[in-house]
């Protein structure tokens, strides 16, 4: 069921409409936005996940489409059509496979047409990319040194390797889910520069590396000029074709032929939308500094750390640096973590308790996390809530370490467990978790001003961006401020942002014109209350030493890690 919202402001008539379509892992969503930023509407619809075996993730590109069909009526409802202007996709970077008539092919054994998209975190390339880290190929210096098994690049060899007769063989198109997006809305195959930078190992200087493609044994992608991965490729915010085919619009309710834009991954949609924000008048050191100073991290099942520079930066084990990948002329530096908001579902549902939080959560009406919260507040006394932790850890790594270790073979850990099975032991597990995952935002903005940045401020949206637990652990942890948007849906206003680049009415996402256009789309945006990291001195250092039998090559590269637990009185 299409879950739909109206947002204040619709009453006011502005003369542009644009549309914003942002597909996540577990849902569809999409956002009527105006010429002014302000998001009008919002309607959101779940999408099909299997996993018929263990770190295999498969959704459906058809169940998907139907899905953004759904939310786009939904949203332009009672709209004067004329008035909309653009129409902009980013998804989550996952994989579609079509045959030559563009019809969807098995990514599974069981033969299963319909699932024919392997999903962004699926880990079943392990073998394929370890290979294709072993080759040491010039391409992986822009991926942090080691290519990420969430890529595309060990996917299609998997494919290969494991699917030939009914899957490789009979492939005429892989696109990356927001490519496939495009195309479907308008026919033109062409793929946008984020997409292949980010995950196909295309260079926007020099494009593909035939050399690479040899070298991992999928040759065959070099034929007929890479027409099976994309050999048009644009800027994000470029107009496709002649906009809207006429059954694309039947199928989403809008105009056809309005303008649809070259997409972006989710995050990229989400960096796009916070990281001009306007917020000067606040007093924050950003407000002096360049847009190189802020960090934007893009928070929901993974997180994504978003940091641009004019010049390239080379960080160890964090993706990047890729030109113009999300904003043109800067140069993007991408950390992140495989699994937060899964990560943080995973350990509560899990817990003995997780079936009494629930039902006192739905008593008070609340969610569950808004619960934890609250009891939190309770059970903490007169101290601060992070010393509940003092003797409870957890090392985040449950689904392996994208950056900056760039591990996957890394697992996770609880240290200082009891025989506590009670709500007040699960709500500090749950804080433990929140804590960890800051932490490992700290890793990677340490690592990444070691390489050479220089950051100062963190620019949070997302799903978790709207915990408040959540945002002020990562203030406290990593000792920067953290502003939020009143507008917390920044993923699809950025997703707009795209719409209204491809119409016309903005120029392109130039960063001459990066000012003008994002700074107008946020100009209610303030930022939330911060902590400075520390007003008390280090409260607590514990040293992780999980030297597990398999794990002491690990261990050598990286030495000893330690946590230090820092909070504001």
């Amino acid at each position: 069921m299409v879950e739909g919202t109206m947002m204040s402001g619709r009453d006011q008539e502005p003369s542009h409409y644009y549309v914003g379509i942002d597909v996540g892992t577990g849902s569809v969503r999409a956002a009527l936005v105006d010429q002014r930023g302000l998001l009008l509407a919002f309607a959101e619809q779940p999408i099909k996940k299997w996993e018929p075996q263990f770190n295999h993730h498969e959704q459906s590109s058809e169940d998907i489409w139907a899905a953004c069909c759904l939310v786009t009526k939904e949203v332009v409802q009672g709209i004067d059509a004329h008035r909309i202007r653009g129409l902009g996709f980013d998804a989550t970077c996952s994989l579609v496979v079509l045959d030559k008539e563009f019809h969807p092919l098995p990514v599974n054994h069981e033969g299963d047409s319909s699932r024919n998209v392997i999903m962004w975190l699926d880990h079943r390339a392990v073998s394929q990319v370890h290979r294709i880290n072993e080759t040491k190929h010039r391409v992986l210096q822009y991926v942090g040194g080691v290519m990420s098994v969430e890529m595309q690049a060990p996917k299609l060899l998997w494919l290969k390797e494991n699917l030939r007769e009914i899957c490789w063989d009979k492939a005429g198109h892989f696109f990356d889910l927001p490519d496939f997006l495009s195309w479907k809305a308008t026919g033109v195959t062409a793929r946008s520069l984020c997409s292949l930078v980010c995950k196909w190992t295309y260079s926007a200087e020099k494009g593909w590396d035939d050399s690479f493609w040899k070298m991992i044994g999928l040759e065959d992608l070099i034929d007929d000029n890479y027409s099976k991965i994309g050999n048009l490729v644009l800027l994000p915010g470029a107009s496709l074709g002649i906009g809207l085919t006429p059954e694309a619009a039947r199928e989403l309710g809008l105009p056809s032929g309005i303008a649809v834009a070259a997409s972006l991954i989710d995050a990229h949609a989400g960096g796009l939308g916070v990281i001009g924000a306007d917020v000067r008048g606040h007093g924050l050191t950003c407000e002096r500094q360049p847009v190189t100073s802020r960090l934007a991290v893009i928070c929901g099942t993974s997180s994504c750390h978003m940091g641009i520079s004019k010049d390239p930066v080379f960080v160890p084990g964090v993706w990047g640096p890729y030109f113009s990948a999300m904003v043109p002329g800067f140069w993007l530096n991408e950390g992140g973590q495989s699994v937060t908001g899964k990560l943080i579902d995973h350990m509560v549902q899990g817990h003995p308790a997780f079936p009494e939080l629930q039902a006192k959560a739905t008593a008070r009406c609340q969610s569950i996390y808004a619960y934890l919260n609250g009891h939190l507040d309770l059970i903490k006394k007169a101290q601060p809530v992070g010393f509940l932790t003092v003797d409870l850890h957890v090392w985040p790594d449950f689904h392996g370490n994208r950056s900056p270790l760039a591990d996957l073979t890394l697992k996770g850990m609880v240290t200082g467990l009891t025989l506590s099975q009670d709500l007040d032991d699960l709500a500090i597990l749950y804080l433990a978790t929140v804590q960890a995952i800051a932490f490992g935002t700290r890793f990677i903005i340490e690592t990444m001003e070691a390489a050479g940045h220089s950051l100062s401020t963190l620019f949070l949206c997302g799903g978790l961006s709207k915990n408040p637990l959540f945002v002020q652990m990562h203030a406290d942890i990593t000792g920067m401020p953290v502003v939020l948007s009143q507008e917390v849906e920044s993923v699809l206003v950025g997703a707009a942002i795209l719409g209204a680049c491809a119409s016309g009415d903005f120029t392109s996402v130039q960063p001459g014109l990066l000012h003008s256009l994002v700074f107008s789309f946020w100009k209610l945006l303030s930022p939330v209350k911060t902590v400075s990291i520390t007003k008390q001195l280090i409260l607590q250092t514990f040293c992780v030493d999980f030297i597990l039998v398999n794990k002491w090559e690990c261990f050598k590269k990286r030495k000893q890690h330690r946590f230090f637990f820092s909070f504001c009185k």
